[in-house]
């Protein structure tokens, strides 16, 4: 098996602006975002021999953005099917694909026109248990994981308000973060009133959907040193599956659950070692369950946890709910800015660990994170 603990390195995080309307193609987006992480990172397209993405619904291939960047010969390409779940697993294989030797420098990036063109929940979705849900009309994201809060609340007494106090506390790290789509502080009041989406959820408890790109730049350590930024080291690297959401088991408990542990392992640190972590959260219930899948409370105790502002500060940019949705890549560089302390208003002092996760495994059986710590 090999190893490659603290071996590569992410050298450089770049974004487009977010909004409700890029006016631009998706390609566009891309090419932008990575030459914004590449120059962050001190390097050019002539330095790159990797290139990766994910992709549902709307996307851009590696197979154009390499040339349009003039990156013609890659040694490693990743274009991999999959949503949010697989968000940090390109990450972790552009990594491992580095350790390995197959690339020297792998630019890792996600871009979509998620408001203005291809909205989440209205793509074609080939998995084979569409067939059974849409005469139902129930396919969207928001509907799949209405269900899944309703069940975390009857069996915990999990209470509105506690997904309320997720929303509130990172718009509260929004307002500190100019890229933010959303930045005024919002109350428990406001929260309450917003309008039902698919019950429980309400309106403040959903994602925002947008159009924008981000990319991170993954290289060895060794590399590393010698570039613009300081290195942010790949301690733990994790991806794989779970069960469907249509099979027996046990509904709150997801995939993260039984990734944890051997992500834990392999960075050599565990959930109190953690100073901040970045948990995707497409929906609050999202990050609720995550505290409790990775190990920071116990089942059913994440509501109260969350409400409590316990455990690390978690989505520091505002996340997906106030800063903007860009399918999980974001995360992972707001880690990277949070590691460096280049973070502004919000940076957290001291932050040696994080986590990133990725969608922790309701709808697609899958899930991925990462444990990335100070160079």
């Amino acid at each position: 098996m090999l190893e490659f603990r603290n071996d590569t390195a992410l050298v450089g995080i770049g974004y487009t602006p977010f909004s409700k309307d890029s006016g631009v193609s998706t390609l566009t987006l891309a090419c932008r975002a990575v030459m914004s992480a590449l120059d962050d990172a001190g390097l050019t397209p002539d330095d790159v021999d990797g290139i990766a993405t994910h992709r549902v619904g709307d996307s851009a291939a590696p197979s154009l953005v390499g040339p349009a960047l003039g990156i013609h010969a890659p040694t490693w390409h990743l274009d991999q099917f999959g949503g949010g779940s697989v968000s940090h697993a390109i990450v972790g294989q552009a990594a491992l694909a580095v350790a390995a030797g197959i690339a020297d420098v792998v630019v890792c990036y996600r871009a979509i026109n998620a408001r203005s063109e291809f909205r989440m929940g209205t793509a074609p979705n080939p998995s084979p248990e569409t067939q059974y849900l849409a005469p139902y009309g129930y396919g969207a994201p928001v509907q799949q994981f209405a269900m899944y809060a309703r069940t975390h609340m009857l069996k915990y007494g999990t209470k509105a308000e506690d997904f309320g106090r997720v929303a509130i506390r990172q718009r509260a790290y929004a307002a500190s973060n100019p890229r933010a789509l959303m930045r005024e502080p919002i109350t428990m009041d406001d929260y309450l009133a917003s309008r039902p989406i698919a019950e429980p959820l309400r309106l403040l408890d959903c994602c925002l959907e947008t159009d924008g790109a981000c990319a991170v730049v993954v290289t060895t350590a060794e590399r590393a040193r010698d570039l613009r930024r300081p290195p942010v080291l790949v301690s733990g690297a994790a991806w794989g599956g779970g069960d469907s959401f249509l099979a027996p088991g046990e509904p709150t408990v997801t995939a993260a659950a039984a990734l944890a542990p051997r992500l834990y392992g392999m960075a050599g640190v565990g959930p109190t070692d953690i100073d901040v972590a970045e948990l995707y959260d497409c929906f609050t219930y999202s990050v609720i369950v995550q505290l409790e899948d990775y190990g920071f409370c116990a089942k059913g105790e994440g509501g109260p946890f969350a409400a409590s502002g316990e455990g690390p500060p978690v989505n520091t940019h505002g996340g997906f709910l106030s800063e903007g949705y860009v399918h999980g890549l974001n995360h992972v560089a707001e880690a990277v800015s949070q590691l460096r302390g280049d973070a502004g208003e919000r940076q957290v002092a001291g932050a040696e660990v994080a986590l990133s996760t990725a969608q922790p495994g309701h709808i697609l059986p899958a899930t991925s994170a990462l444990i990335l710590r100070r160079g």
